[in-house]
């Protein structure tokens, strides 16, 4: 048997377009897995990331859903299912908007959305796959969290309160789903260059470097690779974890 290898294996990665989905949709293609590359808004990004994967010889496809909607997830997935059957591998991944202040200059409805938002994601995208994946006794579930839910950063309070819910919630998937083959972990990336973090300034991201061992932010490929670990069969024996992707920086 190959190493790392996902054969036939089918993967849906939510915010595939950009960062860190983009790049993880890539490296589960490279692995074998048909991927469906999930986007909201945004087609053309998805759509290159797509093209990418099949001009390498693999098996990619759209899947536009709001997946904080269950209707438009539902549409998703039965579209899904028709071409090439039921998700066996779960990226978790779309990101999530948020207000960056500090906790005295925010509102409650601020702080509740990027609870809401995080969360419903997680839940509508976990609770469409899970049947399936329960009923066949095998699934790989990975959601990406944030080194912010562990330490607090200025003006994250939002983000990271909302990936410390998710890391939770991952913990209670991993045990009622454990006892049918079904894994759940998370990858908690410190600091990555994408789209998503372009507010953040260019002193924080020096500053950051600057404390990390390998002396560098991390960029979407870093990341690929722990999800992909995740869901391949080598991590068969591994759930309900938190694996940090930082460069080695100290989160106590």
């Amino acid at each position: 048997m190959k190493m790392n290898r996902l054969d036939g294996k089918v993967a849906f990665v939510s915010g595939g377009g950009r960062g860190i989905g983009a790049a993880a949709a890539l490296s589960l293609a490279q692995r074998g897995a048909k991927v469906a590359v999930n986007y909201v808004r945004q087609p053309d990004s998805a759509q290159a990331v797509v093209d990418r994967i099949r001009q390498a010889g693999g098996e990619a496809a759209l899947a536009q859903a709001d997946v904080r909607d269950p209707e438009q997830v539902r549409a998703a997935m039965a579209s899904i299912r028709e071409t090439w059957g039921d998700i066996d591998i779960l990226v978790n991944n779309a990101h999530m908007s948020f207000v960056m202040k500090p906790l005295l200059a925010m509102q409650w409805e601020e702080l509740a959305q990027k609870l809401n938002d995080e969360m419903k994601a997680a839940f509508t995208l976990t609770k469409a796959v899970l049947p399936a994946m329960i009923e066949r006794k095998y699934g790989r579930i990975i959601y990406i969290s944030s080194n912010a839910a562990d330490v607090p950063v200025p003006y994250m309070a939002a983000h990271g309160s909302a990936k410390a819910a998710l890391d939770a919630f991952s913990k209670y998937v991993a045990l009622e789903c454990a006892p049918y083959g079904v894994t759940a972990n998370v990858v908690s990336p410190g600091l990555v260059e994408t789209e998503a973090s372009g507010e953040t300034p260019e002193t924080v991201k020096r500053q950051i470097a600057a404390m990390t061992p390998l002396q560098r932010v991390g960029v979407p490929d870093d990341i690929a690779g722990a999800i992909a670990f995740f869901a391949s069969e080598e991590s068969r024996f591994i759930t309900g974890t938190s694996m940090s992707v930082n460069g080695g920086m100290k989160m106590d």
